[in-house]
């Protein structure tokens, strides 16, 4: 039998608080690529620790910036 799941305790740390980013901007492609996952999807809320708002904007700044070719849609890496 498997044994029932412990809760964590553990507080998770808002990733966009300890970078201390002040406005997302979709210029900014070196932190929203700690959003994006290998294969290049947007990581979901409970992954990257972001509140509702912060997601939204992260997500919003994602697809701006691939529609500007300055991030890709998708990864070529296997």
């Amino acid at each position: 039998m498997a044994s029932p799941r412990k809760p964590s305790n553990k507080k998770k740390i808002a990733p966009a608080k300890s970078i201390r980013v002040g406005k997302i901007d979709y210029k900014d492609t070196a932190t929203l690529r700690r959003f994006i996952s290998e294969r290049g999807k947007i990581r979901a809320r409970r992954v990257t620790g972001l509140s509702v708002q912060e997601q939204r904007k992260v997500a919003i700044a994602i697809k701006n910036a691939r529609e500007l070719a300055l991030l890709p849609y998708v990864s070529t890496a296997r």
